[in-house]
């Protein structure tokens, strides 16, 4: 039997509704202007916001009178955000992609020798030697090429010169310097990274990014499996549901996109 929806106070869910517009943008909102981008009118959304500035999640401007998120706000969140555990907060997630696409989906950090794997969930074996504490290819793999799009390029420069070395793997002489750099921008585009039958052959690959709430790379989550049952399309099923995701971990983490 589907489970009967929660009752909720609906005067809640409308006033966030204005802090969640207000969380979007960079400067301060008239009000007309918060109204509309929080889809209320403004004779309804202006008693919210006078209560949202007695208890300080709002302030107001007294010249201008705009408004901007509020000291209490900024404490709220400072709190949240020392409690957040980036992999703790993704792995339910994680779990529920890697059954929704019905293949294998690995977690990773940037560590101290580069993309590392901290959680693995494999509905079907892939049977290739991937396991927790793995160290990935900065250049031939998809997660690797993911954290190299985003990182900064000092970072990235000295991981790509030691790759080799520390994976005891042969550099990709096919890849030149200006492919490469052509991929992190086709993944930077695409917000998520690609691989086809390499480094495994016959595995394919996506990768996408979790941002934080200062919109920095925390995780790389990769989805990969046989060619043979692998959508490899950058619109298709496997890249949307990873997109849609990574993008739900990121919001859980504090990332917002801004807008205009």
């Amino acid at each position: 039997m589907e489970q009967k929806a929660r009752r909720g106070i609906q005067s809640i869910e409308i006033g966030s509704q204005l802090l969640i517009a207000l969380a979007t943008r960079l400067t301060p909102m008239p009000l007309r202007e918060l109204a509309r981008a929080a889809g209320i009118s403004v004779g309804k959304a202006h008693p919210y916001l006078v209560s949202f500035v007695k208890v300080g999640f709002v302030s107001q401007e007294p010249g201008s009178g705009l408004y901007s998120l509020g000291p209490l706000a900024l404490q709220v969140g400072l709190a949240k955000l020392y409690q957040l555990d980036p992999v703790r907060e993704a792995a339910p997630l994680v779990a529920q992609l890697a059954t929704s696409v019905e293949q294998s989906v690995a977690v990773a950090v940037w560590g101290n020798l580069g993309p590392t794997i901290v959680q693995l969930v494999e509905p079907v074996p892939m049977h290739v030697n991937l396991r927790v504490g793995a160290v990935m290819s900065v250049r031939n793999t998809a997660t690797g090429r993911l954290f190299a799009s985003y990182l900064p390029h000092k970072v990235v420069e000295i991981f790509l010169a030691s790759d080799a070395a520390r994976l005891a793997l042969h550099e990709d002489k096919g890849l030149s310097k200006a492919d490469f750099e052509a991929n992190l921008e086709e993944n930077r585009r695409h917000e998520m990274a690609r691989t086809i039958g390499h480094p495994i052959p016959g595995i394919n690959a996506f990768s996408a990014p979790v941002f934080d709430a200062l919109g920095q790379i925390v995780l790389a989550v990769t989805v990969m499996g046989p060619a043979s049952a692998f959508d490899s399309k950058w619109d298709g099923a496997v890249a949307k549901k990873l997109g849609a995701c990574c993008e739900e971990i990121s919001r859980h983490l504090g990332f917002v996109r801004r807008l205009p």
